[in-house]
């Protein structure tokens, strides 16, 4: 079993619907951001080490008003994740703005990553639960990989569409992820809404929450150059988490075991959503589950 097993918490990107830089949004009472709470679940659950993976441009921020108090709690490092960070041989185009993707951001923290560890959105609540789940089958260092993904009902918000990426699973195996870009009321359309798809309420749907062990850096690395092979001149290419995984199933090379978390997922995707996620956070704050944040 594994005695250490991290955090890899993905800060680096702005809210653009949101308006804002969401990760740094106050939610809790005494001004605790949403990954405070998951920080101090991640805690519970047995997580020894937390590593954010942020940019430059933010690092003040960010260590003033989240990482000083994390790194309070529990063994904290930094990762920066910058257009710039590639493979030697590769020269990020000058035209290059946004970061390189999820899976970039989990590469980013390959030299300081050496034992099983889990992958986060920062500006995601995902419950006790989620985390008690991957934090059991980490511990036992497994060859393959696991997701946590949620129930589509307990995900969405009524202030607008989201992007879910829908889970197709098979004896508790992880097959496929499809991206839906636009879903409203577990309805989803791919032509801005002249047609629409029913979807289940209770179909599951990945919010990120990822179960690695470090050979995901070998194959991430390798399908990264391929991926800038392809895309590197692309302004708005990006190197998808979901899509890395999804090829290692469809090759064989790996499994990924699929947990599904019960709890209602929270999330400030839009402005408006933040009423409703403060008053959640209050409730369960008064309820006793986060004594002591």
């Amino acid at each position: 079993m594994s005695e250490d097993i991290t955090l890899v918490v993905m800060a680096a990107g702005m809210g653009s619907r949101f308006g804002g830089l969401k990760q740094i949004e106050p939610i809790g009472p005494n001004g605790e951001v949403l990954l405070d709470f998951s920080v101090y679940d991640a805690a519970e659950a047995g997580f020894t080490k937390v590593v954010f993976v942020i940019k430059h441009e933010i690092e003040k921020d960010f260590k003033e008003m989240v990482g000083k108090r994390i790194a309070g709690k529990i063994r904290v490092e930094y990762v920066y994740q910058e257009t710039d960070k590639l493979p030697d041989g590769y020269v990020c185009p000058s035209s290059r703005q946004k970061p390189w993707g999820t899976a970039h951001a989990v590469l980013c923290c390959k030299n300081i990553v050496n034992e099983p560890f889990a992958v986060i959105n920062a500006d995601d609540y995902y419950g006790k639960s989620a985390f008690c789940k991957i934090a059991e089958f980490l511990k036992q260092d497994p060859l393959d990989y696991c997701m946590v993904g949620f129930r589509l009902i307990n995900t969405l918000t009524e202030n607008g569409y989201v992007s879910r990426g829908i889970c197709e699973t098979e004896d508790g195996k992880l097959k496929s992820v499809t991206e839906r870009t636009k879903i409203v009321d577990c309805k989803y359309t791919e032509d801005d809404g002249t047609t629409w798809t029913e979807l289940s309420p209770d179909t599951v749907v990945s919010m990120n929450l990822w179960g690695f062990n470090t050979d995901f850096f070998k194959y991430a690395e390798e399908g990264f150059k391929k991926f800038l092979d392809e895309k590197l001149n692309e302004p708005k290419s990006e190197y998808y988490l979901p899509a890395v995984v999804s090829h290692l199933i469809e090759t064989g090379e790996k499994e990924v075991r699929m947990f599904v978390a019960e709890d209602k997922w929270y999330g400030v995707t839009y402005k408006e959503d933040k009423e409703t996620v403060v008053k959640a956070i209050k409730k369960m704050i008064e309820q006793g589950l986060y004594n002591g944040i």
